[in-house]
């Protein structure tokens, strides 16, 4: 019997929220491509974009940019717990914790339908929640949001106490506008089943969570930036990435299960720092380091059709901004975060609970063997 595991290709839902087509490069955002929104859109748009079905205008984006600002803040019944952790404690671990905490302290086990308020406020005090334990982590004092900053400006600024670099801020945010939203992946699906019960947001996000927690869907672009980091310089990148063809390793940041060719992300990462290229010399190199790469990859292994993918142009981003390892897949999850929330409000709009079937293959008792 073929393997049935893995649902792939099975149809769970109908959406509105995205298009993910990986045979031709494209992904959608409610109409819009992703990509375009990355490189001319903040993340309060996007996001927006995704929970509401609109872009929004200027004086309701002002709006909601005051808004947001009010729910960054950590409440005191969560920073005691917080405090309470292991300050070694694994970061995804912390806001599996911390989710399931703000849930019960702000009771949103009483709310069916979702309650926007709540969907706003879990997605607006993850980076807060992440900058706190880091910096407990590091011996550091937290630092409190600073309500002048937008989403990505003020997470960094959290981070390291100073007000970061635009050009980082922008690249940030376009890879984060990027990171928020890929259809049915696995995070998604599991938010989706466990709210498809009728359980409370708390639940759902955690089981998100902890499925984003898992290598391999989750996993960081940290091989990624040990190559950068072994290549180093330009002069450099044509004998390393020789080398590792030769010895017939695999380069990290190219090739996708999803996407068979160019990653669309990938592609607009790539306009972004080419135009910033100056000011940053990771972004010189990664550009640089992907041309060589492909050009080899074609003499290597000709007609695989490896293209780069987004995690090869994130490892860059993270590395030009200084983001230690640790925070990569939590940087992901606060974007992704906005996808999740979008799709669990597009699942109680059409609720019906997730039942797939199983087949089973072990042993009947003798009695029914005649029933096989």
């Amino acid at each position: 019997m073929a393997s049935v595991t893995g649902l792939d290709g099975i149809i769970a839902a109908e959406t509105e929220l995205s298009l993910v087509d990986g045979q031709n490069g494209v992904l959608v955002y409610r109409g819009y491509e992703a990509k375009e929104l990355a490189l001319h859109n903040s993340f309060e748009e996007v996001a927006y974009l995704l929970w509401h079905g609109e872009l929004p205008s200027t004086d309701v984006l002002n709006a909601s940019k005051k808004r947001w600002a009010e729910h960054r803040s950590i409440p005191a019944e969560l920073k005691a717990v917080l405090d309470l952790l292991p300050k070694e404690s694994e970061m995804m671990s912390v806001l599996r914790t911390a989710t399931s905490v703000l849930g019960t302290i702000s009771h949103q086990e009483a709310e069916w339908p979702l309650h926007f308020e709540q969907i706003l406020t879990n997605t607006l005090m993850l980076p807060t929640i992440i900058a706190y334990h880091y910096r407990r982590s590091q011996g550091l004092v937290p630092i409190e949001p600073d309500p002048q900053l937008d989403h990505v400006a003020n997470y960094l600024y959290m981070l390291t106490g100073s007000v970061p670099q635009q050009v980082h801020v922008k690249v940030l945010t376009a890879y984060l506008i990027l990171a928020m939203e890929h259809g049915m992946n696995a995070s998604t699906f599991a938010g989706r089943v466990v709210l498809s019960t009728q359980s409370d947001l708390a639940s759902a996000l955690c089981a998100s969570i902890g499925a984003m927690k898992g290598p391999l869907h989750g996993g960081a672009p940290s091989e990624v930036l040990h190559m950068l980091d072994a290549i180093g310089d330009k002069e450099q990148a044509e004998v390393w990435l020789r080398d590792e063809l030769k010895a017939g390793r695999k380069l990290m940041g190219f090739g996708h299960r999803i996407y068979k060719t160019n990653d669309p992300r990938a592609e607009a990462l790539r306009q972004l720092m080419t135009e910033l290229a100056a000011e940053d010399p990771w972004f010189d190199l990664a550009i640089h380091v992907e041309k060589v790469a492909v050009e080899l990859l074609n003499e290597y292994k000709p007609g695989r059709k490896l293209y780069v993918n987004v995690e090869f142009y994130a490892a860059a981003v993270m590395r030009a901004i200084a983001l230690p390892t640790a925070l990569f897949t939590p940087s992901f999850t606060l974007s992704r975060m906005v996808g999740w929330t979008a799709h669990l409000l597009e699942q109680t709009s059409c609720n019906r609970i997730f039942r797939p079937q199983s087949v089973y293959i072990g042993e009947l008792p003798p009695s029914l063997r005649n029933h096989a």
